[in-house]
């Protein structure tokens, strides 16, 4: 059974189309990415899961029926507008928010304690909200959509305004989740982190799927031919401007991605470079997600 299935999901205000036909699903115990620019449906897709709004046309399923307010209870969403209580106690907040979920208290104060240690905020337990850092209110507010330990966890950009030891302590606790089983919709912009956490993604522009599959298979539709060489010594990157049949070079940090002109074939390359340095790495160059990102909103193409 999947988590989630959208199935020809169309959705208009004012008769402005703002998505149009979509069809996806989410597999349970993934990651999955829910990209795409400022004004691209996220937010409205996001919603029409949550039965916030009703789709125009299509159907939606949740766990392999209708959103019930049973199903509601098993499921965690982390909004990108945020909002806790700010004149009360950390503890106090979570314990509220899980029995809102209908979890036990003595259920809800020991899954709170738990949470708080792991993200090492339990000293800060009896500290009210409005007294916490913005990074270490944007935790508890993270902690907050996991206190009742849902089955699908909907997080909508969880590392805004995180430092990067935060971040790190978040994006583990989102693997950890996935890791038991449990399945997570991340929307973000951070091309970067989407692509080293999820398992498949679905890019959206203007209201309409462009993108959608794993983020290898993804990144090996858009490859561009060019290869990426790592030299045994740093001095050997300045032979490949002897080699005939390149058309441009750039470095990286420790490697060289070459692009061959075309009609140039990569075994024809290495044959080049073996006999002129020690080669430590050769391997296709796949861009990143974020090249691809960008290349698929610019270009306004898709699948």
């Amino acid at each position: 059974m999947h988590a989630l299935e959208f199935e020809g999901v169309s959705k208009a205000f004012a008769e402005k189309n703002v998505i149009r036909d979509i069809s996806f699903s989410v597999e349970q115990g993934e990651i999955f990415g829910l990209l795409g620019p400022n004004g691209a449906g996220k937010t409205t897709l996001i919603r029409l899961l949550l039965d916030i709004i009703k789709p125009d046309s299509g159907e939606i399923r949740v766990f392999g029926g209708s959103l019930s307010p049973a199903a509601k209870d098993r499921i965690g969403y982390l909004p990108e507008e945020r909002g806790l209580y700010r004149k009360t106690k950390l503890l106090d907040t979570l314990v509220y928010l899980a029995q809102l979920k209908n979890v036990p208290r003595k259920e809800a104060h020991a899954n709170a304690e738990a949470l708080l240690k792991s993200l090492e905020l339990y000293d800060y337990r009896g500290k009210r909200v409005e007294e916490l850092s913005k990074g270490m209110q944007q935790k508890i507010q993270f902690l907050s959509s996991i206190i009742h330990e849902p089955e699908l966890i909907i997080l909508d950009e969880p590392f805004s305004g995180l430092d990067p030891i935060s971040t790190k302590t978040v994006k583990d606790k989102i693997l950890e989740y996935r890791n038991s089983g449990r399945t997570v919709i991340l929307s973000t912009h951070m091309m970067e982190q989407a692509q080293k956490l999820c398992d498949r993604i679905l890019m959206l522009n203007k209201g309409e799927r462009v993108l959608y599959g794993t983020v290898a298979g993804i990144r090996k539709e858009h490859r561009n031919n060019s290869l990426l060489v790592e030299f045994a010594e740093k001095r050997n990157m300045s032979i490949i401007q002897e080699i005939p049949g390149i058309r441009k070079i750039t470095e990286h940090d420790g490697s060289v991605e070459i692009f061959p002109e075309e009609g140039i074939s990569a075994q024809i390359i290495l044959q080049e470079l073996v006999r002129r340095a020690d080669i430590l790495r050769f391997e296709q160059g796949l861009p990143s997600l974020n090249e691809v990102f960008i290349e698929t909103v610019e270009s306004g193409s898709g699948e």
